[in-house]
């Protein structure tokens, strides 16, 4: 380092450099003084930083043996605050070995906080050669971590908490630990302030907290809630759909989930405020993309929880993808923000369209494509989840459900893998459909005239695809147990933060499972539907020669029973799991006060005025959920009563005729 750059360094390296220039560090100390010294004579700012950041180690070690001090050593290994590091001096050039020949470290390994490891070991060149100096390891060894601390390291513990390293630190787990034994003694001595000791309190349980995560993803098994429904509560049939449809038995490998943007409440309160403006303009204003008038009749009623898809439908002559994708698109402003043209949208939701009538399904179809596009939009509008969300993040989640099925062939996953079906063979019989739907609509984006993304930096374009890809591979029905617990087990945190993929990927698969908390009318159709296609499989099942899977069976179907044990068992709880998460992600915001510019505030509920401290979102799930099930039990004790009716009259026993 030159004397202009030394003269520069400011902070922690300013301090530094002001002891390298003592006069009493001479030439002729030994390694063992020369580091003795640093750990005793250095400022105590400099000495602190230096243990509490280890990106500054190398760089503030590299300015104090960067002078004549080293000039007789050719290699040494020294650590300061457990960060061990090795020194090799080379001479200069034409003086004695060419640099090249001089013994050369190992390049470090990348640190865990993604600092460049030109921070943590770097060649300086000077008059008198060049010196190399290399971080081994920022952790202590084994031994040191794991013993006892002495009364010496107790007495000479500093607690501030300015320089602690992050919760999710190994490091944080000895700090805290050492904290929490000195904090004991000094409790039973009556030598610590409240503020101190509350300060150091908090921070052992963030370590704590962050711990009790990574343990819990560790240990997380397959596990399910359908050892706790008791064997009776549902019949055998329908016990065994919940199992084959929404556990797994192969375990997948668990993805590290990556940190998203911080809110940043400005830009999405502009963003809010925008959406003022454009979401009750009337479509017909698109320049490019015309609606007709039923559309824009039917369209009118897009924020309802209970949207008729089923009329949209009939008023787009069979193509509700195409309306209610490229208005959602339009009123959260994704045409806009993203550049997509206009005749590029249109040709891609038609493509889109396309894939899900190839198979005519009588339930996975456009239909239930836009159902569910229009269920997460009311999630995003009605609840203000939007205001959480960045503009990608919300273009991918409307993409995403609207891509969710795409190419669905109206069978179920295990049908595929029993009857060794292409699909199931390209996707090693893990997660076949998801998988499919995914690359099938990312091929589809490949095509110049379909490629809605063709804007989009390469940044945009890795995170807008990765959050497509976790969110469409969570309506997986075999992942439903699993996601709900995890998502559980985080809420019980003291402070959980929900990481926005998993928060987007609850709420599309609750949307996926959605129509049985919608009104009865509705609620009642799609079920007949469902079944059709149910039966339609089983058709095939018995033509294969294959086990029927549950609820197939067109013959040996107990309908009303299967849909009280979805609802009770499934659908109850996913809604409740995902309205928790929605109160504790928009409760922080809520109370922050947004302005007025925010038309998705979340409305409180009138039972929430004997809470109001509480923050609470509309359900109105809740009463079509009961609603439903009680129509459903009134529907069973009928069927059973036909049921008991019928063997009745099949075990009388004709009378014989005498001769």
């Amino acid at each position: 380092m030159d004397k202009n750059a030394a003269e520069s360094t400011k902070g922690i390296y300013g301090q530094v450099r002001q002891f390298r220039d003592k006069p009493d560090l001479s030439s002729e100390l030994s390694f063992e003084e020369l580091r003795n010294k640093f750990d005793t004579s250095a400022p105590q700012a400099a000495r602190k930083e230096i243990a509490s950041n280890p990106a500054t180690h190398g760089s503030a070690t590299r300015q104090v043996v960067s002078g004549k001090i080293f000039k007789k050593c050719k290699s040494a290994t020294f650590q300061i605050d457990g960060a061990t590091y090795t020194i090799v001096a080379s001479p200069p050039g034409g003086a004695g070995a060419p640099r090249e020949e001089a013994p050369r470290p190992p390049p470090p390994p990348a640190p865990r906080n993604g600092t460049p490891p030109s921070q943590h070991g770097s060649l300086i060149e000077n008059q008198q050669g060049a010196l190399t100096i290399v971080r081994r390891s920022s952790s202590r060894s084994k031994a040191e971590s794991c013993s006892t601390p002495t009364d010496e390291q107790l007495d000479s513990l500093d607690l501030d908490t300015e320089h602690l390293p992050a919760v999710d630190t190994p490091d944080a787990c000895d700090k805290a630990a050492l904290r929490l034994r000195y904090l004991l003694r000094q409790l039973n001595r009556g030598e610590i302030s409240a503020e101190t000791l509350q300060k150091n309190l908090q921070y052992a349980a963030k370590v704590l907290e962050a711990v009790y995560i990574d343990e819990t993803k560790r240990l997380a098994d397959e596990d399910d809630e359908l050892s706790e429904v008791q064997p009776d509560a549902v019949p055998p049939e329908v016990r065994e759909w919940l199992a084959s449809t929404f556990t797994r038995q192969l375990a997948t490998a668990k993805r590290k989930s990556d940190e998203k943007p911080k809110f940043r409440s400005v830009a999405h309160a502009i963003r809010a405020g925008i959406f003022v403006d454009r979401i009750y303009r009337r479509v017909t204003s698109t320049a490019l993309m015309q609606f007709p008038q039923d559309v824009i009749r039917v369209l009118k009623t897009l924020d309802e929880w209970s949207f008729d898809v089923f009329a949209l439908h009939e008023a787009s002559s069979g193509a509700p993808v195409k309306y209610l994708g490229y208005e959602l698109l339009n009123r959260y402003g994704m045409i806009h923000k993203f550049k997509v043209p206009p005749t590029i949208l249109e040709n891609f939701l038609g493509r889109i369209e396309d894939g899900y009538c190839k198979f005519n399904n009588p339930y996975h179809n456009n239909l239930h494509a836009a159902d569910v596009a229009q269920t997460v939009h009311y999630m995003l509008c009605q609840t203000g989840l939007m205001n959480w969300l960045s503009d990608l993040e919300i273009f991918a989640t409307l993409v995403a459900a609207v891509v969710h099925d795409f190419e669905h062939t109206g069978t179920t996953n295990n049908f595929h893998v029993m009857s060794g079906s292409d699909t199931a063979l390209l996707y090693n019989d893990r997660a076949v459909l998801e998988n499919h739907h995914i690359s099938a609509a990312f091929r589809l984006m490949r095509d110049e005239e379909c490629n809605i993304l063709q804007n989009l930096s390469r940044e945009e374009f890795r995170e807008f695809r990765t959050l497509v890809i976790d969110m469409v591979l969570a309506t997986d029905m075999s992942f439903h147990f699993q996601q709900l617990k995890n998502m559980r087990s985080l809420l019980t945190l003291a402070e959980p933060t929900v990481d926005k993929s998993k928060a987007a990927s609850l709420i599309l698969h609750c949307c996926d499972i959605s129509h049985p908390a919608k009104r009865w009318d509705l609620h009642h159709r799609w079920t007949m539907s469902l079944l059709d296609e149910f039966f339609l499989q089983g058709d095939k099942e018995r033509d294969l020669g294959l086990p029927f899977s549950p609820l197939c069976d067109r013959n040996n179907t107990l309908v009303a029973e299967s849909q009280i044990g979805f609802i009770e068992f499934i659908v109850e709880p996913s809604m409740g799991v995902c309205a928790d998460m929605l109160e504790c992600i928009l409760g922080p915001l809520h109370s922050g006060g947004k302005g007025p510019n925010s038309s998705a505030e979340p409305i409180n509920e009138e039972s929430a005025a004997s809470e109001p401290s509480k923050f609470k979102i509309r359900k109105p799930w809740v009463a079509c959920l009961s609603d439903n099930k009680k129509i459903w039990k009134e529907q069973a004790a009928k069927d059973a009563e036909a049921r008991a009716k019928q063997e009745e009259e099949n075990n009388i026993v004709p009378p014989t005729t005498e001769e």
